[in-house]
């Protein structure tokens, strides 16, 4: 069997704010249990985003947010072609969401990185290879 990554869990600390930026960055987040501080969805890839509050604080006695301004993940998520990255951007930041570099041209694709309420930074991309109908 080959391995697949079928799950990205964010560990946020407010979840209510973590689904406001994902529905803006327009993904179908559905509204939180209130019994339960966890949100899922699945993306036409197959991968589900799970966004979850206090998973990792009650069973890793270890777990600290990251510090200091520094993110130890970048999450890609494909958006279009680049006048979609231009307008996701601007309205992501004009939210008042931080902006850590503005639509650029790279080594590789068009891209934006934002970041979301927990400083995870968010790769805005055109990257067709990321699109998933790319084969």
């Amino acid at each position: 069997m080959e391995l697949q990554l079928s799950m990205v869990v964010l560990e946020v600390a407010d979840l209510d704010a973590s689904v406001r930026f994902y529905r803006r960055l327009g993904l179908d987040i559905p509204d939180p249990d209130p019994d339960r501080p966890v949100v899922a969805h699945r993306m036409g890839s197959g991968v589900t985003l799970l966004i979850t509050r206090g998973f990792a604080s009650r069973y890793d006695p270890t777990w600290a947010p990251p510090a200091g301004g520094g993110y130890s993940q970048l999450l890609e998520f494909y958006v279009g072609d680049d006048a979609v990255v231009d307008s996701t951007w601007a309205d992501l930041v004009g939210a008042g969401y931080r902006g850590r570099m503005p639509p650029t041209k790279t080594a590789g694709p068009y891209a934006a990185i934002v970041d979301d309420p927990d400083g995870n930074a968010i790769l805005l991309t055109s990257d067709e290879a990321a699109s998933p109908d790319a084969s």
